[in-house]
């Protein structure tokens, strides 16, 4: 798994009762520029509200299993077992929004080098994996990664800073990355609310 992530390739399956494995190397691939992700005035005044918690790690099967539970998803049960797995061995992580006790948005991926590849995110309520992912940006950016992957460009990824370059760009920017030793664990599990709006604060 580690070795087709670092070949620049990553899983999905046809739907959840698919129990086959396809790999994939889009001709066009997602990232989103650390330098580059977009607080729009409507999400900075969100993240000021400071009803939720920041956790890392706090619960990745729910993050996982919330992700998954759609109608339609690629994520099938072998799938499941392999990021398991790859979470116990400390590449894969998630970033979670909390309201009181309730997990409320969050997103997970994969970490090797200075290279964060994205999988998948959720929200169960208004702006949840914005915020999800407005943290996450700021989260490795300051534990020293290089590459954020999003797999694909989508609307709403790329009303938040996501651009597609092509797959060559793509593998010279991996491999640059993998070189990196960045280190997803290396802040408190529970982020501070505030540091973010100060390091942010050129909103538009």
């Amino acid at each position: 798994m580690l070795r087709a992530y670092a070949a620049g390739v990553f899983p999905m399956a046809k739907s959840r009762e698919d129990p086959r494995v396809h790999w994939v190397d889009p001709q066009e691939r997602g990232i989103i520029p650390l330098s580059g992700f977009h607080i729009s005035r409507s999400l900075g005044r969100r993240l000021r509200r400071l009803d939720y918690r920041i956790v890392v790690n706090g619960d990745f099967e729910g993050v996982v299993n919330a992700c998954a539970d759609r109608e339609e998803t690629w994520i099938n049960d072998r799938i499941l077992t392999l990021y398991r797995q790859l979470h116990r061995r400390g590449h894969a992580h998630s970033l979670e929004v909390w309201r009181e006790s309730q997990l409320a948005g969050g997103v997970y991926g994969i970490t090797l080098g200075g290279a964060f590849f994205g999988e998948s995110m959720f929200s169960r309520v208004t702006d949840g994996s914005k915020i999800a992912l407005a943290y996450l940006v700021d989260h490795l950016r300051r534990t020293g990664f290089r590459l954020f992957d999003t797999q694909f460009v989508t609307p709403h990824l790329a009303s938040l800073g996501c651009i597609g370059i092509p797959r060559n760009a793509y593998h010279a920017l991996l491999r640059d990355s993998l070189r990196d030793n960045a280190n997803f664990l290396s802040l408190p599990v529970e982020l501070d609310p505030y540091g973010i709006i100060h390091r942010n604060t050129h909103t538009s």
